[in-house]
């Protein structure tokens, strides 16, 4: 879609794409779906994505009709295996968690939550059709994948590095107190790294779009991956109005047919999606999804915040067959220090790693 034809479709879309609307888009269709009033447009795709060209198809599935069946966003989540919540205004007492359950139950709940709020805060401040129309006159977005196969190729099977631009984490706290964003980014690629991954949380990592943009118009080549919860498409759309190449989709946050949507949407922008594992049931979903290239397998449990580095390599073992034959690279996250530890998951068949260096 020419850049000029898509601003036009978000503009007629943005009447569409309202809390209100979006919550009752599927009754409009004789639908008995209640959807959440939450101002954040977070679960499964509103109807202004069909006014987007990104594919109506997909609202033919046997999963949207579990969805208008009446099924909650907490309830669909939930049988898909994932365990936060979302906290949204009810107008049904199955929908949402409520005021007497409005406590989380993890730090990653937490950190969704919060999110939900910047989103929604952010989203006012800057509506999506604007936001979209940025994303088109930003820079074409380089190939995030392809550097990983090419950074690979060149050094003979040793992953390829993605390194990470961060300043602080809820588990180590402040990690340096003069940070700075380019001279980091700069050494790292100087030293080697295909990728780097930036964080843009500002909450609970200090991280910032502004680190990312900044980043982008420095002169750094390699892609740079939008490191953040993604809840909501407005993300991946302002991830690349800021100049990311790629973003991060978190199965033990989104369900299917939102990582399904935001794939597409990532298509349709010309950017890379790498779609996070922890456990093997997230996997098997990953896995039944078409269009998946990147699936990075986090050490660390989002659940917890424990490391085990054999997580890798006890994922790629019962399903390494399956991820082989469909062509998709991996990328190993988290806990890896010293080269021990990434000849350990390049034995387990990694493409590529993903590594915090001071």
């Amino acid at each position: 879609m020419e850049a000029s034809a898509l601003a036009a479709a978000v503009a007629r879309a943005a009447a569409v794409c309202s809390p209100r609307s979006s919550s009752s888009w599927p009754a409009a269709r004789g639908a008995r779906a209640v959807r959440c009033n939450a101002t954040t447009e977070v679960s499964m795709a509103p109807p202004c994505t069909l006014e987007l060209g990104l594919g109506a198809e997909m609202f033919n599935s046997a999963e949207v009709v579990q969805w208008e069946s009446g099924k909650s966003v907490n309830a669909i989540a939930a049988a898909q295996g994932i365990r936060v919540r979302r906290r949204c205004r009810p107008t049904h007492p199955s929908e949402g968690v409520g005021a007497d359950r409005a406590v989380p139950r993890s730090v990653l709940e937490q950190i969704v939550w919060d999110k939900e709020v910047e989103v929604s805060q952010r989203k006012a401040a800057a509506p999506l059709h604007r936001v979209a129309d940025s994303a088109q006159r930003a820079p074409p977005p380089r190939d995030f994948a392809a550097a990983l196969r090419g950074a690979r190729a060149r050094k003979a099977g040793v992953p390829a590095l993605i390194a990470e631009v961060k300043k602080a984490s809820p588990t180590r706290g402040l990690l340096r107190d003069n940070f700075n964003p380019v001279e980091i980014a700069q050494a790292y690629e100087k030293n080697g790294a295909a990728c780097l991954s930036i964080l843009t949380d500002e909450k609970h990592f200090m991280g910032s779009f502004e680190n990312l943009e900044t980043i982008r118009n420095s002169g750094v080549n390699c892609p740079l991956l939008c490191k953040d919860f993604i809840i909501d498409i407005w993300q991946i759309y302002y991830a690349r109005s800021k100049g990311a190449d790629a973003v991060l989709l978190i199965a033990a946050v989104l369900p299917d047919l939102d990582i399904k949507y935001m794939l597409r949407v990532c298509r349709s922008l010309g950017m890379t999606a790498l779609v996070e594992v922890h456990e093997e049931r997230e996997l098997d979903r990953v896995l039944k999804i078409d269009g998946v290239q990147l699936i990075g397998i986090n050490n660390r449990s989002l659940g917890t915040f424990e490391v085990d580095t054999a997580n890798t390599n006890m994922l790629l073992k019962k399903r390494g067959d399956i991820i082989k034959k469909k062509n998709i690279m991996v990328v190993s996250e988290s806990g890896l220090f010293t080269p021990d530890d990434v000849a350990y998951v390049q034995n387990a068949g990694v493409a590529a790693v993903s590594i915090l260096s001071h």
